[in-house]
């Protein structure tokens, strides 16, 4: 299960549990509106309460990563696992933004800031 917060250059999206096809899409859908209308955005993956996610999510997501790799300033993703560190890095090599992980909502929520405020 998903949960999505939006703003007008911020996608957040927590994850619960397994992070299923269903939710990607419900995912996708929304950052594909928010490009849409309001071109470049950031990104949020709260991934702390994920339990894992399933083989055609990954699949997914790497068709995703290819196709919206110039619609992302900054992406902040919230873990404490190594392996989903890894993968964060990795993700990096498919678009242009700046990808940090943290461990601290804050933090993240800080440094997606700047680059908020430097667009106005």
């Amino acid at each position: 299960m998903i949960t999505t917060e939006h703003s007008a250059s911020l996608v957040a999206v927590t994850v619960f549990g397994e992070f299923t096809l269903a939710d990607y899409k419900e995912f996708e859908e929304l950052v594909n509106f928010k490009v849409q209308f309001q071109g470049q955005v950031d990104l949020l993956m709260d991934l702390r309460e994920m339990a894992g996610f399933t083989l055609d999510v990954a699949w997914e997501e790497i068709k995703f990563s290819r196709q919206h790799a110039h619609d992302f300033r900054r992406i902040a993703v919230l873990t404490e696992d190594q392996w989903v560190t890894w993968s964060a890095w990795v993700s990096q090599l498919f678009v242009d933004a700046e990808v940090q992980v943290f461990d601290d909502e804050a933090e993240a929520r800080d440094w997606l800031a700047e680059t908020a405020e430097a667009a106005r």
